[in-house]
């Protein structure tokens, strides 16, 4: 039987659903054009509403906070890892925004305890999501290291400059490589060392290949010798750690499953015992210690899926 609303709350809920989606939508599809209406159309006349407004000043409010603050979960350099273009201001926005309509959802849906539980869940489940967006960026950016090594190695043969030879090389890749030489050679014309490039690459993509290639070039920098020939070796050691990193993902492949299945068959039951008879499922959203058996359940979840992380995830 649905707890029973006053009008008022549900108003305001379908109110607070309704601006959420507006100002999601916003953010999300708004225009981000490299150069701003007043320098591509001089002649047109701005025209901008008072949501855009209040949305534009909500964003660099964010911005600035996050510059004086240095907020870590959401900075520049993590909205780069995870290969993201827009401002932090406008991911906060959005964040806020989709929790306060799984909050507003929560609500009319079960009432004030759900309504909290889902303010508290979602931001975690969109820090999960730009974990899993880094670490797919970072995992694409080691697989197309060998090519880019073959690249530069042969541009330097052909008589190219290394910033020449990377910047064909960017020309030639596909994203993420090609937008991290794009970089190194934007950097590199306004006047910052190459090799400081190389090693910031490194550092934001976790690449312990790309970070060879950085010390090979700062090595060549200080004693000279054949670097074409040193990326040669260097491309063969990096296809041969690749061979071996895909060989160990094939062997631990059942071990990532059955962490998979362990961890999603109490939520899948759960759920099917809801769908079935909502009266075994009731005690535990209806309930103080339901609600800690739920607690304790996530809690313990947690801990099994890192414990099987850990053992399935082998360092070498």
């Amino acid at each position: 039987m649905l707890q029973e609303v006053s009008p008022a709350i549900f108003i305001a809920g379908l109110f607070l659903v309704y601006l959420a989606l507006v100002l999601f939508g916003w953010v999300v599809f708004k225009n981000t054009a490299a150069l701003p209406m007043s320098r591509r159309r001089p002649d047109v006349v701005p025209h901008s509403t008072g949501l855009s407004r209040l949305t534009e000043h909500a964003v660099g409010a964010l911005n600035k906070s996050v510059k004086e603050r240095g907020n870590r979960f959401l900075s520049r350099d993590r909205l780069d890892e995870c290969g993201l273009k827009k401002d932090p201001g406008d991911y906060l926005l959005m964040g806020g925004v989709i929790t306060l309509l799984a909050g507003a959802i929560g609500f009319v849906l079960g009432g004030f305890a759900p309504a909290f539980l889902l303010t508290l869940v979602t931001p975690v489940l969109l820090h999960l999501v730009l974990k899993l967006l880094a670490a797919r960026r970072r995992r694409q950016f080691d697989d197309q290291v060998p090519d880019t090594l073959q690249m530069l190695a042969g541009g330097l043969r052909a008589g190219h400059s290394l910033l020449r030879a990377v910047d064909a090389a960017a020309q030639e890749s596909q994203p993420p490589m090609a937008e991290e030489l794009s970089r190194i050679v934007n950097e590199t014309r306004i006047g910052r060392d190459v090799g400081e490039s190389l090693a910031d690459v490194a550092r934001r993509t976790q690449s312990e290949d790309f970070a060879a290639i950085a010390q090979a070039i700062e090595i060549h920098r200080e004693v000279g010798g054949d670097l074409a020939e040193v990326f040669d070796h260097l491309g063969d050691t990096v296809r041969d750690r690749n061979q071996v990193r895909g060989q160990i993902r094939a062997l631990s492949a059942e071990g990532r499953m059955s962490a998979l299945v362990l961890m999603s068959l109490p939520v899948v039951m759960f759920l099917g015992l809801t769908a079935f008879n909502e009266l075994y499922s009731r005690t535990f959203y209806t309930t103080l210690p339901g609600y800690m058996m739920i607690a304790a359940g996530l809690v313990l979840l947690t801990l099994g899926g890192l414990w099987l992380k850990s053992l399935v995830k082998p360092k070498f």
